[in-house]
């Protein structure tokens, strides 16, 4: 298999799960807006922070109000996170790739594409919102059903798997993220009354609330939550369950040592994480997504370097290590 050819699908899975997640990110906020009493005052001001594009937005926009953060997040093609740019990524990765992706999926993808694009042009208002993002969810589903049921267990679908488990993975960590952030007031007797509400909404954006409530067992409590969406190994929206399958495709494909040992650095400081502490510090869980981050990087950057680095890197990497 080409190396570009596996960079190329590597990324149409990143891509696509960027833009499910993505919309996942903003229904975190959506949830709330719908469950909290009006006069709860939420920000959408730290869904900017977590993407890490701060400087970006403020320089095309005056205010982080609502349809400002919806605009940019949604349909601004000058933010390479959002969801228009994603899915025009992904066509592209797909289109080049055409030849060893079955039909289905191509056509799935680029009306996926079109029609996002027609309702961005039309404008994604507070309004609309929530029926936006739900179609563009339920339609990165279809896609991943396609993969599923017509693509071959190949190569192919290894580099599918590993730029889909990391980008699930990656972004799962961002909705929780959201916890984090400044989303509800932090004083104790402010945010009692809506906590059980806020996780609850974390769990209904990743799809979670239901096998957390058949697996649990329990009320929604913070420390549970973030057990069974860090650690749990059978939700597969879970960091660990991601980081499992993986694990699985690197076993599939040659020379992958060296992205295995970076996977195992994740798994060991995913099971080192306080639970109690994250849960009740929003400060705590925020520095250990950014840490938890970091491992995500240096695993992404063993898979380019070891499949996807050209042949000059590849050679100028290998002398560094005998050296």
């Amino acid at each position: 298999m080409l190396s570009r050819v596996a960079e190329n699908v590597y990324w149409l899975a990143r891509y696509l799960e960027r833009a499910e997640d993505t919309a996942r990110l903003l229904s975190v906020n959506s949830h709330l807006l719908l469950d909290l009493p009006r006069t709860t005052e939420l920000g959408w001001s730290e869904i900017i922070a977590i993407t890490g594009n701060d400087e970006l937005f403020d320089e095309h926009y005056p205010t982080r109000d609502e349809a400002s953060v919806l605009t940019f997040m949604c349909g601004d093609r000058r933010y390479p996170g959002s969801i228009l740019s994603s899915l025009s990524a992904a066509r592209e990765n797909l289109r080049t790739t055409r030849d060893v992706i079955p039909r289905e999926i191509w056509e799935e993808v680029n009306q996926m594409y079109l029609n996002v694009k027609e309702q961005v042009g039309s404008g994604i208002t507070p309004r609309r919102r929530d029926a936006f993002l739900g179609r563009v969810i339920r339609s990165c589903q279809t896609v991943n059903g396609l993969i599923e049921s017509t693509l071959s267990y190949t190569q192919v679908r290894s580099f599918l798997m590993l730029g889909r488990q990391l980008e699930r993975a990656d972004m799962t960590t961002r909705v929780l993220d959201v916890r984090s952030a400044n989303l509800l007031p932090r004083t104790p007797e402010d945010l009692t009354p809506f906590e059980t509400l806020q996780w609850m909404s974390v769990l209904k954006s990743l799809s979670g609330y239901q096998m957390y409530r058949q697996h649990v067992r329990l009320r929604i409590r913070g420390p549970d939550v973030l057990q069974f969406l860090l650690q749990d190994q059978l939700f597969p929206r879970s960091v660990a369950c991601a980081l499992e399958r993986l694990a699985n495709a690197l076993l599939t494909l040659p020379r992958h040592e060296a992205a295995l040992s970076e996977v195992e650095t994740c798994r060991q400081d995913l099971a080192k994480a306080e639970i109690a502490l994250l849960a009740a510090e929003p400060d705590r869980l925020h520095a250990f997504v950014d840490e938890i981050q970091v491992d995500f990087d240096e695993l992404h950057d063993a898979i380019r370097q070891t499949y996807f680095a050209q042949p000059e890197e590849s050679a100028q990497t290998q002398s560094q290590s005998q050296s």
